[in-house]
């Protein structure tokens, strides 16, 4: 049938976790979004957040990490969860051991 696209389903919304890295200063910056993950970064890198933020003081910030959420409050717990750690062995460690992400997602179920 010509409205064959109104069966289709809608785009599912993505909510994510992330972890950005900066190579030139071994910084990292951990947030949660609503957005793609590509359009976020861009957002940092382009300093439409601000130029006092964080981010905009470095423009080589490159995606470390994701976790997918199930809804924006997990990301968002998931987000201070990390941050309260304040270790970048936790943060490397999120990347090397799938598991602590996967646990994470339990623990903060929405």
């Amino acid at each position: 049938s010509r409205h064959f696209w109104r069966l289709l389903p809608f785009k599912v919304m993505k909510f994510f976790t992330y972890i950005l890295f900066s190579p030139a200063n071994g910084a990292f910056y951990v947030g949660s979004t609503r957005i793609p993950i590509e359009d976020r970064l861009e957002r940092h890198l382009t300093g439409y957040y601000g130029k006092t933020k964080f981010t905009a003081k470095f423009d080589d910030w490159e995606v470390f990490h994701t976790i997918s959420c199930t809804s924006y409050s997990q990301a968002v717990a998931i987000e201070r969860h990390i941050k309260k750690m304040k270790s970048k062995k936790y943060i490397n460690n999120l990347k090397l051991y799938p598991e602590i992400s996967e646990k994470l997602l339990m623990r903060f179920t929405s």
